[in-house]
């Protein structure tokens, strides 16, 4: 069974415009969050899935550098491009990143994917959203190739095409699903980034362990426990709603 990590990246953002270009202690946060993907080591593969306008030309280059496979689809239509992917890269499973997501863990993504795989195939979509007790910016889905495509042909509303996995979690009586959540809700910390005061948060916890990749979770956590001020960054934002595009 092949297991792909699909990391979804553009840089049309409303928000925050070509923020995955961003530095991020000397990399840039698609750079970050490959590097971070490529840690666990339940994937079989990883390949970023992008658009084919001419603005993510920038991000096809940056995977070249990192030799990171990149497939290029339609800007609006997320799912379809998502299914393309799968298929391109012969996946069975698929694991879906947001490239806003620079502090993405391997053990989170590790875990659940050995959750999945574990009662596979009486599932076919797993995360740690359904219910969010994780902070945000640790969002993984894990989901078939099958259900993927299924939810591509009966997907209609915009927000399901955008945002790719609604349709499944929505309709609990067309899949199988499997909740991994947290002991502890922090479902209401920002660690990903929609705006320039979730990157300096982003920033400021790179710096703490002087850019290095290693760094679990766990240890921002501890981080945050000694320095809960570097909360207060971006403690204001509010995060968009799905039907908000």
């Amino acid at each position: 069974m092949k297991v792909v990590a699909i990391i979804q990246a553009h840089c049309g953002s409303h928000r925050f415009p070509a923020k995955v270009l961003q530095d991020i202690a000397g990399m840039t946060m698609l750079d970050r969050v490959i590097e971070r993907v490529k840690r666990a080591r339940s994937p079989n593969a990883v390949v970023v899935a992008t658009s084919t306008l001419a603005i993510d030309d920038a991000i096809e280059c940056r995977c070249a550098r990192s030799g990171t496979p990149v497939f290029r689809g339609s800007d609006a239509d997320v799912i379809s491009r998502f299914v393309q992917t799968a298929q391109d890269h012969r996946a069975d499973v698929c694991i879906r990143i947001t490239s806003d997501c620079p502090l993405a863990d391997p053990g989170i993504i590790d875990r659940i994917v050995d959750r999945f795989l574990a009662v596979f195939p009486a599932v076919d979509y797993s995360s740690n959203k359904i219910p969010q007790s994780y902070p945000r910016g640790l969002d993984t889905e894990v989901f078939t190739t099958e259900s993927l495509v299924h939810a591509e042909r009966l997907a209609i509303e915009a927000y399901q095409r955008t945002h790719v996995t609604p349709f499944i979690y929505e309709h609990p009586e067309l899949f199988r699903l499997l909740s991994v959540t947290d002991p502890v809700d922090r479902a209401h910390w920002r660690w990903t980034v929609d705006t320039p005061e979730d990157l300096e948060f982003v920033r400021q916890v790179y710096a703490h362990f002087s850019g290095r990749a290693e760094f679990t979770w766990r240890d921002v956590l501890a981080l945050l426990e000694r320095q809960p001020e570097l909360m207060e960054i971006n403690k204001n934002v509010r995060q968009k709603a799905l039907r908000e595009g």
